[in-house]
C-alpha cells in the first residue's frame, strides 16, 4: 500500500435482504433467510474476502422481529472468520453496564480481539413500553445516561489488569488479587462496585462506535468514540460534519486520527451505468410510494398524504422543531432538509431517495464511478471511509468486493492484506491504557 495516500476504511452493515426499502421484494434477494445463520456466514466470508475492516449488526427492542440478536450472531460468526471485525449495537438506556461489559469482554475473547460496540440511546416510546417504562427518556437526558454508562463499562474492563491471571500451579495461585480492582463507581445514574467477573478484553476495550449525529451525539462521539457512523447525503454536508466533529476532539485531549468518521454509503453497481440505473429502477418499482408517504408523514409530524405523488412538495413548516424532537434528532433534520432542498422535487422522488438507504449517501453507477466517489470523499476530508449499505444482498456485497475493492487497491487507497489480527490493528487504533493499573503503579 502507498504510504503517501490516505487509506479508506470500510465497514459493511448487514441487514436482511438489503438496505433498499423494497429489497425484500426483488427477485435476487432471499428474505426468508433472515434468520438463517448460513446466510450471514456467507456474507461475512464475502466481506472478509474483500478485506473489509468490519461488519456491523444493528439492533432494537421493538418491531416485528426482522433481525437476530447481535451478541449471539456475532459470536457464531467469529468462529467461521479470522480477521474481520464484529460490531454490534447495544443500547445504553435499557441495559446495565455490568452486563454489557461482561458480554463484550466475552465476545472480544471469543473472536481474538475483533469486537466493536455501537453505542446508541434508543429513540421511541415503544421501546420504553417493552421495559415497563411510561415514556422514553428525554434526548439530552439519554445522552447524559449514555456518557455515564460508557464510563462505568470502561472502568469495569479496567478492573482486571492484563497480568492478573497467573495460574501458578506450584504456588497454588490462579490470579494476583493485587491486580484486581473494585471500581466503586457512584454517579448520578449508576452505582457499581466491581470488579468484573471476566478478565480484560484482548483489545483493552472493544472498539467504541457511536451512531448519533445530533449535537449531543457529536459531543459524545468526540469524548468517547473511536468510530462514528453517520448519515451525510452530500459531499458538502460530509465535509462540514467531518470538520465539526474533528474540531471537538482537542478539548478532550484527543488527536484527529483517534476518531474515524464513516458515513453510510449505498452504491447501486452495474457493469455499465445503464445496468446500474436498471437495478435502481427495478427497486423503486417495487417500492410502495403511497405507503411510504404515509409513514414519512407520521414520522415527521407533517401530513403529506393529500398531495399528488408526482406533484411539487408544499412549503415545509416543521411543526415540531428540532428542539422538541425526542427521537432521532439528526434523522428528523435530515428529512426536513431534504424536503426543503429543491422546489422541483416531487414526493415520489423524495420517498425513493429515502428508500435507497434511509437518507444516507446513495450513488448509482459503475465500479469505477463508485471508486471515484469514495476517493473524492476521503481526499477532501468528508470521510475516513464508509459504512457500506448494499441495496440488496448478497449481490450488492458481491459486486462491491469483486469489482470496487480491486479498483480501490489499484489506486493505492485500500489494503491488499489485513494489517493485524485485531479490529484495532486494522483500523490503526491503539489499545487503551488500563486506567486502574496506572493508579496501582503510582500507589506502589
Amino acid at each position: 500500500m502507498s504510504a503517501t495516500k490516505k487509506q479508506v476504511h470500510l465497514n459493511v452493515f448487514l441487514r436482511a435482504a438489503g438496505h433498499h426499502a423494497a429489497a425484500w421484494r426483488h427477485p435476487k434477494t432471499t428474505p426468508e433467510q433472515t434468520f438463517d445463520f448460513q446466510y450471514y456466514k456467507k456474507l461475512a466470508l464475502t466481506a472478509e474476502r474483500g478485506l473489509l475492516d468490519s461488519l456491523f449488526m444493528a439492533d432494537g427492542y421493538v418491531g416485528t422481529g426482522r433481525r437476530l440478536e447481535p451478541f449471539t450472531l456475532l459470536s457464531a460468526l467469529s468462529s467461521v472468520t479470522t480477521n474481520i471485525g464484529l460490531i454490534g449495537t447495544v443500547g445504553t438506556t435499557y441495559n446495565e453496564p455490568f452486563h454489557v461489559a461482561r458480554k463484550f469482554a466475552s465476545l472480544d475473547r471469543i473472536s481474538g480481539g475483533r469486537s466493536g460496540w455501537n453505542i446508541v440511546t434508543g429513540h421511541t416510546d415503544a421501546t420504553a413500553f417493552n421495559f415497563g417504562k411510561e415514556s422514553h427518556l428525554e434526548h439530552s437526558e439519554r445522552y447524559r445516561w449514555a456518557e455515564e454508562f460508557v464510563e462505568v463499562t470502561k472502568q469495569l474492563w479496567d478492573s482486571w489488569e492484563e497480568e492478573a491471571l497467573v495460574f501458578d500451579k506450584q504456588a497454588g495461585i490462579q490470579f494476583d488479587e493485587q491486580r484486581l480492582h473494585e471500581i466503586n463507581y457512584r454517579g448520578s445514574v449508576y452505582a457499581v462496585k466491581g470488579p468484573l467477573n471476566i478478565p480484560r478484553p484482548p483489545q483493552g476495550y472493544p472498539v467504541l462506535v457511536q451512531a448519533g449525529s445530533s449535537e449531543s451525539g457529536r459531543e459524545l462521539a468526540a469524548k468517547t468514540a473511536e468510530v462514528i457512523f453517520t448519515a451525510q447525503p452530500t459531499l458538502s454536508e460530509g465535509q462540514a460534519f467531518y470538520a465539526d466533529v474533528k474540531a471537538r476532539l482537542a478539548k478532550y485531549g484527543r488527536l484527529p486520527h483517534e476518531l474515524l468518521i464513516l458515513p453510510g454509503f449505498s452504491p447501486i453497481i452495474g457493469d455499465t451505468a445503464a445496468e446500474a440505473q436498471e437495478l435502481e429502477d427495478e427497486l423503486n418499482a417495487f417500492h410502495d410510494a403511497s405507503d411510504a408517504v404515509a409513514k414519512l408523514s407520521e414520522r415527521i409530524g407533517i401530513d403529506l398524504t393529500g398531495y399528488p405523488l408526482d406533484g411539487p412538495i408544499p412549503p415545509i413548516v416543521d411543526p415540531k422543531g428540532i428542539d422538541t424532537v425526542n427521537g432521532s434528532k439528526s434523522r428528523h433534520q435530515l428529512i426536513i432538509d431534504l424536503l426543503r432542498s429543491d422546489p422541483n422535487l416531487t414526493l415520489r422522488q423524495v420517498v425513493n431517495r429515502l428508500a435507497g438507504a434511509r437518507g444516507h449517501l446513495t450513488f448509482t453507477g459503475t465500479p469505477i464511478q463508485v471508486a471515484d466517489v469514495i476517493e473524492e470523499w476521503i481526499n477532501t476530508n468528508a470521510a475516513d471511509g464508509f459504512n457500506l449499505m448494499p441495496p440488496i444482498y448478497p449481490d450488492g456485497l458481491d459486486d462491491f468486493v469483486d469489482k470496487v475493492v480491486p479498483e480501490l487497491q489499484n489506486r493505492g487507497i485500500f489494503r491488499t492484506a489485513y494489517e493485524g489480527s485485531t479490529l484495532r490493528e486494522n483500523l490503526g487504533l491503539a489499545n487503551p491504557a488500563n486506567s486502574l493499573a496506572k493508579g496501582l503503579a503510582s500507589a506502589q
